[in-house]
């Protein structure tokens, strides 16, 4: 819609159409030009705007034509460019580079010496250019006519009257005088007479009059009166020789400007600088070799204070990326280029740096990326979360795999640095990825780098992730041969204490710090030390805050509708066995039958807390010994229970259980779970012992009972012939498992008992009780 309105005013004024839009006007003294600074319609890039009012002075209007024409046909780099120009009746626009009047810091005198001889040997370039190769006088040097790009360098304008020496009828000659304030600037030889003197003389003497001119002025200031001319205040003194000869009244005998040029770049001559030799060498820097690459750059660090800021961000740094990008610069050119890059805005990072350094990381030069790892805390905080997750994230993560151990550290630590910038998606899947090759990496000291790195970004971590990655790392790390590996895993531990819940606390973070308290290296047992007693801290806390108990009460009622009391101990030494040692004596008493063994191998008794009771007991009844219980159940009669009461070690030496419950109470165990004893663990079998009437051992009796039992019952397993399987009847039998003792009942036919030997009753000596019980393994 602004391009039609602005084409349908256009139409309607019946002037041509100018794409540029004006703004502020900018204030120029000694000028027929009013300045504007200016936007492009089309992308609105920055411009300048010179514009001529024809209808307040058309007699200067010759001028303003002469200035764009010339505008137009010379090329140099030290010209003004020009972008469009535009001509109507009433006005004559030209729209050029964005410029600042050099008048404006002159004035100010806020140039310093090095950049004020750096922009009059630009100036005097020009010159030489434009006497010498252009055949051509300026006839308008002074310091109005100069102006500052946006890249610092001086531009030279006033194009007013400059004219070719070839033409007969040059405007210099006829409008010469129609300069503001001509008196002033203008050579002795022309206030004399006319404007056609020059043709007298040499073709440069009134440019090296105004030039001389020029040079007093951009040092103090200003220039008023012809008094002036010659003065050497605060011009520097190398310069004072030459400068006074650009003033000589006699034009023959002027320094023309090239030869000032020539003398100042003599060796410890004014034009002698470091800026200048930098501006010259600058273009060429990618074909510069090494050495002269550092001596350049040794140069640029040294002046960087001196240089215009403009310059170094508009000339000097797309050079310096240049020649990182295609010359190998090198680091000491990244310096450099880090070095202006702090001195850019936000706009200008992103405009200017950005592009680049995204273009770098795909670039596979090992040289080129450790630089940008290196350099990389410098310029994050200027690049996008975007720019970082999308581009730089996937040309990076080529550095863990690389072959380089440099490359591959360097990019470990980098982690750090981008961390806040990547997604969470990227964070705890691809990066954790590349960081578990890391921590088996061959190189100690990637591997320890990395569980730093895993401490350090735990907290960017998900809360799954974090359980699932930090403690597997870490007790990985806790066994890493290098001592600084399993030092950096506890530190990095002890950090991230608060990270992990209380069971991964205690059940596999202490463990895995356990043998750390033990490690070989004093350095590791006093951090281990410190870090055991963080977590011991916090489950000691844990344990605290827990309830004493969380089992229920049994529910179950008994025949007469009461709630039995499993075990009222007698006292409180007693409490905690009580009620197991009364439903084992009562489930003995109720056993009959033979007894059977269902494996070779006796497994180590289970104490099962948990079982189902049998019901109460009648209180008045006393319980009988082990030896009574166990003659009751082999010969299946009923003898008086004697008073005592055996002890609780023996009574738990075979504890008769049912199946099926003591299947639900244990839950499904695996095989060596539980019953992880020793191999030369072999539990005892202590025979049912008898006493006779005085109250001594009664071994006859016990005798013929083995021989009575014996008679009645197979084998254990393991000692039975190959015969087949026994036939005898029972009503119940209590084997032993791998993982429970079952109950079971099984009918079978009868048998014949086996032959009997003969048993000596000579009491058996304490080691054939061992070789009996060996039966059992």
């Amino acid at each position: 819609m602004d391009f039609l309105k602005s084409a349908v005013a256009s139409a309607i004024s019946k002037d041509p159409p100018f794409p540029y839009k004006f703004g502020d006007r900018l204030s120029v003294a000694q000028s027929i030009w009013a300045l504007y600074n200016g936007t492009k319609r089309e992308d609105g890039s920055d411009c300048s705007i010179f514009a001529f009012d024809i209808t307040t002075d058309r007699s200067r209007l010759p001028l303003a034509r002469n200035a764009v024409r010339k505008m137009r046909t010379l090329r140099h780099p030290g010209v003004m460019r020009i972008h469009d120009t535009v001509e109507t009746e009433t006005y004559i626009y030209v729209a050029t580079e964005r410029v600042t009047p050099l008048a404006w810091p002159a004035r100010r005198k806020s140039l310093s010496a090095e950049t004020s001889k750096w922009g009059l040997f630009t100036v005097a370039n020009t010159l030489s250019f434009i006497n010498d190769e252009a055949s051509s006088i300026h006839g308008n040097i002074r310091l109005s006519s100069v102006y500052i790009s946006q890249s610092g360098e001086w531009r030279l304008g006033g194009f007013e009257v400059l004219s070719s020496m070839k033409d007969d009828d040059a405007i210099i000659y006829r409008y010469g005088s129609f300069t503001p304030e001509c008196g002033v600037y203008a050579p002795p030889e022309i206030a004399k007479s006319s404007w056609d003197a020059i043709k007298r003389h040499p073709l440069s003497a009134v440019d090296s009059y105004d030039f001389g001119i020029m040079v007093f002025e951009l040092f103090n200031g200003c220039f008023v009166t012809s008094d002036q001319i010659g003065q050497t205040k605060n011009v520097p003194p190398s310069m004072h020789q030459s400068y006074k000869r650009l003033l000589n009244a006699n034009p023959k005998a002027r320094l023309s400007v090239s030869h000032f040029r020539d003398q100042g770049r003599r060796s410890g001559g004014f034009f002698e600088t470091p800026l200048i030799r930098l501006s010259e060498g600058l273009e060429s820097l990618g074909l510069k070799s090494d050495g002269e690459r550092e001596e350049f750059l040794s140069e640029l660090d040294e002046v960087s204070e001196d240089f215009p800021e403009e310059f170094f961000c508009v000339k000097v740094l797309p050079e310096l990326l240049k020649s990182i990008e295609f010359g190998g610069g090198g680091f000491k050119v990244f310096a450099s280029v880090m070095k202006i890059g702090k001195k850019l805005s936000e706009e200008e990072w992103e405009t200017r740096l950005t592009p680049v350094f995204v273009r770098l990381f795909s670039n596979p030069d090992r040289a080129i990326r450790v630089c940008l790892l290196d350099n990389l805390p410098n310029m994050i905080d200027h690049l996008s979360q975007k720019i970082v997750n999308d581009k730089i994230f996937p040309q990076l993560v080529t550095g863990f795999t690389d072959v380089a151990p440099l490359v591959r550290e360097q990019t470990v630590k980098s982690v750090l640095t981008i961390i806040t910038k990547l997604s969470d998606r990227t964070v705890n899947g691809e990066l954790l990825k590349h960081l578990a090759k890391t921590s088996n990496d061959e190189q100690p000291g990637i591997r320890t780098n990395t569980t730093i790195c895993l401490g350090k970004i735990a907290r960017n971590l998900g809360t799954n992730t974090r359980q699932k990655v930090l403690v597997a790392a870490f007790a990985r790390s806790l066994r890493d041969p290098f001592v600084h590996a399993r030092n950096a895993a506890l530190l990095a531990l002890a950090a991230t204490s608060d990270l992990f819940n209380d069971d991964d606390c205690a059940g596999r973070i202490l463990p895995a710090l356990c043998p750390s308290l033990i490690d070989r290296e004093k350095l590791v047992r006093d951090q281990a030390n410190k870090c055991f007693d963080i977590y011991l801290q916090r489950i000691r806390k844990y344990g605290n805050s827990l309830p004493d108990t969380v089992i229920v009460p049994p529910t179950a009622m008994s025949v007469n509708g009461t709630v039995p009391r499993i075990g009222t101990p007698q006292n409180d030494n007693a409490g905690w066995a009580g009620w197991a040692i009364s439903s084992f004596t009562n489930k003995i008493a109720t056993a009959s039958g033979d007894m059977q063994s269902k494996s070779a191998k006796p497994q180590p008794p289970k104490n099962d807390r948990s079982s189902s009771m049998p019901p109460a007991a009648d209180s008045s009844r006393p319980l009988g010994s082990a030896s009574t219980l166990h003659r009751q159940a082999v010969t299946g009669t009923s003898t008086p229970a004697p008073t005592r009461t055996p002890p609780p070690e023996q009574l738990f030496s075979n504890p008769p259980e049912d199946d099926e419950e003591i299947d639900d109470a244990w839950g499904d165990m695996a095989e060596g779970d539980f019953f992880d004893a020793p191999s030369e663990y072999k539990p005892a079998v202590a025979p049912p012992v008898t006493f006779d009437d005085g109250g001594e051992p009664d071994f006859e009796g016990w005798l013929n009972a083995q021989a009575q039992s014996k008679s009645k019952a197979p084998l254990p397993k393991g000692l039975n012939k190959p015969s087949g399987p026994p036939r005898t009847t029972t009503t119940g039998s209590l084997g032993s498992g791998a993982g429970s003792k079952k109950l079971a009942s099984t009918t079978a036919k009868p048998k014949p008992p086996p032959a009997m030997k003969t048993i000596s009753t000579k009491p058996k000596e304490a080691a054939a009780d061992d070789d009996w019980g060996d039966a059992w393994d």
